[in-house]
């Protein structure tokens, strides 16, 4: 029972912690609107801004991964939250955009810290059986740091100006840093079958993750994901505000429901069942991803081509297909870990972070921002007129975002290419650990959930 409340300790923290990285980073996102029309910019900029931080996030996260599975995770993260928590509120001192694009890389470094260390103590805190289900209590932090996210900063930069959205973050960031401090390090590999603590395969600790078959098509569909989730989290209050005609409280509050809201269900029915699934099929979490992408792409493609002020509709079909979307990650993120070696966790969600960001997260932004910019100078054209309007920028925002479902369809394609692989390397991982476990005893005080 002590183990127990340990464990609900240490997952109550880490979703804390992740719930702060995703409410931070989406706060420029929620305040896009003013910022573009206090410096006068345009949407290219402002995709960029996200491009560079998702960049330096992406490069500083794979020495943090390997560094995760060599030192103390809970100071990793003690000193991750506390870093983005302060440049956060440092972004609400901005004076211009190019003070506001130094800043954000800053929080970057910092927000690079939590994926490979939390998951990692998450490996090794619950069983393989468990595991989807606490690894989507961990992520209900990002649904409900968009929501909260979205849903303050609508409000209070409204009624305060947007840069004390920022100064408000920093507060609960700083607290969690000191709790994350109290959690005692978990032994690595103590909660699976076989105890391997103190083996690892031969050769470098990369090629060993990167000659999984199955992690090649994981971190792509890693890539694709994150040109989704990164594109539509930066600009659908700015897409709402545009062609929907929403104020930019009524615009944050829409986002908050669509984006972070509906993430609840996803991800919890998918960790349920992700978890059932796997004890029926060893590919059973890959299908699950699979079939919630197919269903989710035409939802999506439908809300976008609601028409204008159809709120209803475009919120049902959003919410429902970006409530699919989150089962994603319940699937995805334990599915790693069936693959990989406990000791080699860290470095293996820091190497599919730095793909899926660098080759997808990155340019989900900047590439939709010049899509934009595009399809507004056409829409000038087409008006006659000299000069952007707000209406050109609102249909060239509108035709951009029809990417987004194209990009999904894609990704469904690539999961079902993983789940055909996942069996065989599941199997090939037990095999080695059986093999090692025989010549180790197992260690002395697992923290796992019995």
């Amino acid at each position: 029972m002590a183990n127990r409340s340990k464990s609900t300790y240490v997952l109550w923290v880490l979703f804390g912690i992740n719930m702060m990285n995703f409410f931070d980073r989406q706060i420029l996102a929620a305040v896009t609107e003013p910022i573009r029309m206090e410096w006068h910019l345009n949407d290219s900029a402002l995709g960029w801004l996200n491009t560079a931080f998702v960049l330096l996030y992406a490069a500083v996260g794979v020495p943090l991964g390997r560094l995760s599975d060599r030192w103390l995770r809970t100071r990793i993260l003690a000193i991750g939250v506390s870093v983005w928590s302060v440049f956060t509120a440092a972004s609400g001192l901005a004076w211009n955009y190019w003070s506001l694009f130094a800043v954000r890389l800053g929080v970057g470094v910092g927000e690079a810290s939590c994926a490979p260390a939390a998951n990692s103590l998450i490996g090794d805190i619950f069983p393989p059986q468990k595991r989807a289900r606490a690894i989507s209590i961990f992520m209900l932090g990002l649904p409900i740091g968009i929501f909260t996210s979205n849903l303050s900063s609508g409000i209070i930069a409204k009624q305060y100006g947007w840069r004390v959205t920022f100064f408000i973050a920093c507060i609960p960031g700083l607290i969690l840093a000191a709790l994350a401090l109290r959690i005692k390090e978990p032994h690595r590999g103590g909660a699976e079958e076989h105890h391997v603590v103190g083996h690892e395969q031969e050769g470098s600790p990369y090629w060993r993750v990167l000659r999984i078959p199955t992690i090649w098509w994981i971190i792509l569909s890693g890539a694709l994901h994150n040109f989704n989730a990164y594109a539509v989290n930066a600009f659908l209050p700015a897409f709402l505000g545009r062609y929907h005609g929403m104020d930019l409280r009524q615009a944050n509050t829409i986002a908050a429901i669509v984006l972070g809201a509906v993430g609840v269900v996803g991800l919890l029915g998918g960790g349920w069942a992700a978890d059932k699934f796997r004890q029926t099929r060893a590919n059973g979490r890959m299908l699950l991803a699979t079939a919630s992408l197919f269903v989710s792409t035409p939802l999506v493609y439908l809300a976008l081509d609601r028409p204008k002020g159809d709120l209803v509709g475009f919120m049902l079909l959003m919410g429902s297909g970006w409530m699919l979307i989150y089962v994603y990650y319940a699937t995805v993120y334990a599915a790693i870990q069936d693959v990989v070696e406990p000791g080699l966790r860290a470095t293996a969600m820091a190497l599919y972070f730095f793909a899926m960001y660098v080759l997808g997260g990155s340019f989900g932004t900047s590439i939709l921002g010049m899509l934009s910019d595009h399809y507004a100078k056409k829409a000038m054209i087409v008006e006659g007129a000299t000069v952007l309007t707000e209406t050109a920028r609102a249909e060239g925002l509108h035709s951009a975002f029809y990417v987004v479902p194209l990009v999904s369809l894609l990704l469904a394609i690539v999961l079902y290419a993983g789940s055909r692989t996942i069996a065989k390397d599941m199997d090939k991982l037990q095999r080695w650990m059986r093999e090692s476990a025989a010549k180790a005893p197992a260690p002395e005080a697992a923290e796992a959930v019995n």
